[in-house]
């Protein structure tokens, strides 16, 4: 993880700057005055896995820490001109899509997904519960049509990818991992991963799967706290480190450590939800207290 120590620079290195240039890692997301998510979430995350973070701020929520009241979508040609400055500036080794705001910026975003075809897209989809249904069933059609497949990784809750990709749903068991990249694999997504799958004896389960198989598990103790930018902190992590050249299985792993260290350190900074910790390497070392239960990986 991050080495933690400030080294100053030795004169006699003989690494070049180019050597040094971490993996830029461009992020589409809104802007969260509460800290919890969005941008900020993507930025802490991005940073604290090692890669530089590009960020396109797509809207900005109205919220406090435990809930999103509304949001202001920018309009559309901000978000592109703010992504094609840097992308005519940089070289960008990955791409982070998270709340775009409106179903305009999603067309722009998936026309300049085009342009970059070559820049692996991992798409997260949050949960849009707090917005009005007829805007959200828009949005999650211009999604599904014109950004789902230029998607390489898709990454959700279990329950939001069900209810979005398997609207009818005819069995009487809860759809598997499978069964969402099946219906993801439709539109072209080669990988999802599906989090918060309810195991017996309180375990939660996060399974990165193709259509054919379970490419790897991780189950989780199941936490009785509610944790703000939980998916925005996974999410935004194994971008980068997909960026930075991990194999999807090994990024999947390395971001799921990282989430779980966020999450056991986590704050209540308001009268809202726990917040993750994205910078817990960078604390003091806190008293030890015994074996940590691994934390489950919510939903938000």
């Amino acid at each position: 993880m991050t080495d933690t120590q400030n080294t100053p620079p030795s004169d006699t290195a003989t690494d070049s700057p180019q050597d040094l240039t971490p993996a830029c890692v461009m992020c589409f997301n809104a802007g969260d005055p509460s800290g919890a998510g969005g941008l900020t979430a993507d930025v802490s995350s991005i940073m604290s896995v090692g890669a530089h973070p590009l960020a396109v701020t797509t809207a900005v929520y109205v919220r406090d820490s435990a809930e999103i009241f509304e949001h202001h979508a920018l309009d559309e040609e901000l978000v592109i001109q703010q992504a094609r400055g840097v992308l005519e500036d940089m070289p960008v080794q990955a791409v982070k899509v998270g709340f775009l705001g409106s179903t305009e910026a999603i067309s722009v975003v998936a026309e300049l997904a085009t342009d970059y075809a070559d820049i692996p897209l991992i798409a997260y989809m949050p949960s849009l519960n707090w917005w009005d249904g007829a805007d959200a069933d828009s949005y999650f059609d211009a999604f599904f049509d014109l950004l789902l497949p230029q998607t390489s990784l898709l990454i959700g809750s279990h329950g939001t990818l069900a209810r979005w990709l398997l609207p009818d749903w005819p069995h009487e068991r809860a759809p598997s991992a499978r069964d969402i990249a099946k219906a993801a694999a439709a539109q072209g997504v080669p990988y999802v991963l599906v989090t918060g799958i309810v195991q017996p004896g309180g375990y939660t389960d996060n399974q990165l799967a193709t259509p054919e198989t379970v490419l790897a598990s991780r189950a989780f103790e199941h936490f009785e706290v509610i944790f703000t930018g939980a998916g925005d902190t996974l999410s935004a992590a194994i971008t980068a480190l997909l960026a930075s050249g991990c194999n999807v299985e090994d990024a999947f792993n390395e971001a799921l450590s990282y989430l779980d260290q966020a999450l056991a350190h986590g704050f209540r900074p308001g009268m809202g939800n726990v917040i993750p910790d994205r910078l817990f390497w960078a604390q003091g070392e806190a008293d030890e207290t015994g074996d940590e239960a691994e934390t489950a990986l919510p939903t938000a």
